[in-house]
C-alpha cells in the first residue's frame, strides 16, 4: 500500500484553501503522518515546510506583531496569577477534560482541609474524599464531619458549586436541608466557617463564631 500519494506536494503548491490556523495545522499533521507513513523525515520535507510558511503568514495577517503578541501573553499571565485555580475551573468547566478534573479535585481536596482547620475540626472527626463520577461531570469532593457535610461541584443544579448541610454523623448522607455558596466563599474559609456556624447552628469556638451586629 502507498502512503507518499503526493497529495501534501500539490496542497503545499496551492494552500489557498488553508485560510485559518486550524486548518493550517491539520494540512500539516496530515502531511507529517504522510511522511511517517512512507518512512521519510518530515523535518526536511519541502511540503511540510512549505505549509509550515503558510501557516506562519496566516498566523502574522490575522493577529498583531510579535510585541503586541507578547504583551496579550503578558497580560493574559497577569490575570491567570489573579484568578484562583479553582475559580477558573469552576468558570470553564471540566467536563471531558480528565486533566483539569484531576486538578479540580486536587485543589479543592485542599480548599476543603483548609475550611476544616477553619473549622477548627479535630483529626479523626471528619474525612475528605472524592466521588470522581464519569467524563461529563466533575464529580464531587466532600467534606464529611459528624455534624455537617460539604460538597464541591461544578455544572452542579444547585444555586452554586458549594452545597452545606447539617446532618447526624458520618452514615448520614441525606441530612437535614441544603445550603448553597459559591466557589468564590470556598477561598475564604474563614468566612465560610462563620457562615455555617450561623446557618447549621454549629458550636464552635468564640474566634470562629460569626460576629452579632446590633
Amino acid at each position: 500500500m502507498t502512503y507518499d500519494v503526493g497529495y501534501r506536494f500539490a496542497q503545499a503548491l496551492d494552500p489557498s484553501g488553508l485560510d485559518t490556523i486550524a486548518a493550517c495545522l491539520h494540512a500539516i499533521q496530515a502531511a507529517a503522518k504522510d511522511c511517517r507513513n512512507a518512512g521519510k523525515p518530515f523535518e526536511t520535507d519541502p511540503a511540510v515546510v512549505l505549509l509550515a510558511q503558510h501557516l506562519g503568514r496566516i498566523a502574522t495577517d490575522s493577529m498583531p506583531d510579535r510585541t503586541g503578541l507578547r504583551a496579550l501573553c503578558g497580560a493574559a499571565l497577569a490575570e491567570i496569577a489573579r484568578t484562583p485555580l479553582l475559580t477558573l475551573l469552576a468558570t470553564r468547566g471540566v467536563a471531558h477534560d480528565a486533566d483539569a478534573k484531576r486538578t479540580f479535585h486536587t485543589e479543592a481536596r485542599r480548599a476543603l482541609k483548609r475550611l476544616a482547620e477553619a473549622l477548627q475540626l479535630a483529626p479523626g472527626t471528619y474525612e475528605v474524599r472524592v466521588c470522581a463520577g464519569g467524563p461529563a461531570v466533575s464529580g464531587e469532593v466532600i467534606l464529611h464531619a459528624d455534624e455537617f457535610y460539604v460538597q464541591v461541584s461544578i455544572g452542579g443544579y444547585g444555586r452554586g458549586e458549594i452545597l452545606f448541610r447539617r446532618c447526624r454523623g458520618r452514615s448520614d448522607y441525606a441530612g437535614e436541608r441544603n445550603h448553597w455558596a459559591r466557589i468564590a466563599e470556598l477561598l475564604e474559609p474563614t468566612l465560610l466557617a462563620r457562615r455555617m456556624a450561623h446557618e447549621l447552628r454549629l458550636a464552635l469556638l468564640p474566634e470562629v463564631q460569626p460576629r452579632l451586629v446590633a
